[in-house]
C-alpha cells in the first residue's frame, strides 16, 4: 500500500484515514495538521470543516478538483502536545495545479475545543 498523503510511512487507512472516519481524533496538533493535509489530498471537506474552530470556520468549503496536494513538509512546531491546550505547526504543503507545481507555507494555530484539537487560523 502507498504511504499516507501526510508523509508518514503508514498507509492512509492506518494513518490519517482513521481520523477521517470520525472514530478517532488526532491526539496532537501536528497529527491534526497532517490529517487535514490528507483531507485536502483526498477531498474530504466534511473532515476539514469538522476540525475547524467554530469561530473561524467557513460555512462551506469547495475544493478545486484540479489541485493535487502532493507532499507535506513539517518545518517546526510549538506546544500542541498531549498536555497542551494550544499549539502551532509550521509547514510547507506542495501541490500541482493546472500542470504547475507550487507550495503553500503556513504557521497554523491549533486549539483544543471541547477536548479535541481543531484548526484555528494561520498565524501570519
Amino acid at each position: 500500500m502507498p504511504p499516507c498523503p501526510c508523509g508518514l510511512t503508514e498507509s492512509y487507512a492506518a494513518c490519517c484515514g482513521r481520523f477521517h472516519g470520525g472514530g478517532l481524533t488526532a491526539p496532537t496538533a501536528e497529527l491534526l495538521m497532517r490529517s487535514r493535509f490528507s483531507a485536502f489530498a483526498v477531498g474530504d471537506t466534511d473532515y476539514l470543516l469538522r476540525t475547524w474552530h467554530p469561530d473561524t470556520r467557513p460555512r462551506q468549503l469547495e475544493l478545486d478538483p484540479r489541485q493535487e496536494w502532493t507532499r507535506l513538509e513539517v518545518l517546526g512546531r510549538s506546544g500542541g502536545g498531549l498536555l497542551h491546550q494550544e499549539g502551532t505547526v509550521e509547514f510547507r504543503a506542495h501541490y500541482r495545479h493546472r500542470g504547475r507545481d507550487g507550495f503553500l507555507e503556513e504557521n497554523s494555530r491549533f486549539r483544543r475545543d471541547d477536548g479535541h484539537w481543531v484548526y484555528l487560523d494561520d498565524r501570519a
